[in-house]
């Protein structure tokens, strides 16, 4: 019989599970990963534009400025819907099933339905790795760690290029996480989605 090993390409060699192209511990994590993030996604809402102690009682409700709204957590939310939108996309392409609805409840119902049909894709290892990179990122949305380490993403995707992708912690005076390949390129978070799709388009050439 033979033994593939998981295609997230891990330091030691771990076995695929059955016709899963992702070792077992992979899937563990990617339905945690999945269960989370409609509670991540919600519990962010709380975050976007945080209540200042109240020093004029007469003051209107809705005439709070614009300039408390934090932007990342409005591009977090986005990012990670887009992204859950965009791999439900694929097996509606795929498979000619459809998501019961937009919601991040709904599109990660839907990928965990289906779970075992992705997993056993050439598309499983970036599927995993792009729902455990949206799944951080919104965790650290709500609770920031200056001392996060970068997380690897993927090879970097410009042609004849070796560097690798991470996601850079974000900064003070700069709103919201890049991604910054280590050979010098770099995109900015809500460049994911089309960056993604270039990688597709690449994997694609190489097996045609």
């Amino acid at each position: 019989m033979n033994v593939r090993p998981c295609s997230r390409n891990h330091t030691r060699e771990t076995p695929a599970a059955g016709d899963s192209l992702l070792c077992a511990p992979c899937l563990r994590e990617v339905e945690r990963n999945l269960r989370a993030l409609p509670i991540l996604h919600q519990e962010c809402l709380y975050h976007v534009s945080p209540t200042p102690r109240r020093t004029n009682p007469t003051k209107v409700s809705g005439s709070r400025n614009r300039d408390h709204l934090n932007i990342s957590v409005l591009d977090a939310r986005h990012n990670s819907l887009a992204i859950l939108d965009s791999w439900a996309g694929t097996i509606t392409e795929k498979l000619g099933k459809v998501s019961s609805g937009r919601s991040a409840l709904q599109f990660t119902r839907f990928l965990t339905e289906n779970i075992e049909w992705i997993s056993a894709q050439d598309l499983a290892a970036d599927f995993a790795d792009e729902i455990a990179t949206i799944t951080a990122e919104l965790r650290r949305t709500i609770d920031p760690d200056p001392n996060d380490l970068h997380a690897v993403i993927r090879k970097c995707v410009v042609d004849s290029c070796s560097g690798t992708i991470t996601a850079t912690p974000q900064t003070a005076g700069h709103a919201g996480r890049s991604l910054k390949c280590t050979s010098g390129h770099s995109w900015e978070m809500r460049e994911w989605l089309g960056l993604r799709q270039l990688m597709e388009r690449q994997r694609e050439r190489v097996s045609a």
